[in-house]
């Protein structure tokens, strides 16, 4: 990930907490948290995680879409359904 602006252990984030919250929201960084020397989890802002949502919804009805155009119109009933996960 070449988006991460920097990294900080877990450890380090409980002691720098603030400074990591301030570097994301005001600086718009985006803080790579290691755990074992390995990427666990990002820290990104809300206008990142409002534009991931937004790109989220896109894929979702985007993918109804398809899903929509591809259906045939056939239905199983319940029934149908589960004799069929019963085999």
């Amino acid at each position: 990930m070449n988006t991460i602006s920097r990294s900080v252990s877990t450890g380090d984030l409980v002691t720098g907490f603030a400074e990591v919250v301030g570097r994301v929201s005001y600086g718009k960084e985006r803080v790579g948290v290691t755990r074992y020397g390995k990427l666990a989890a990002v820290v990104i802002s809300v206008e990142d995680l409002e534009l991931l949502e937004q790109l989220e919804d896109a894929r979702d009805l985007a993918e109804f879409r398809a899903a929509k155009a591809a259906d045939d119109g056939s239905r199983i009933s319940l029934d149908e359904l589960a004799a069929e996960l019963a085999e």
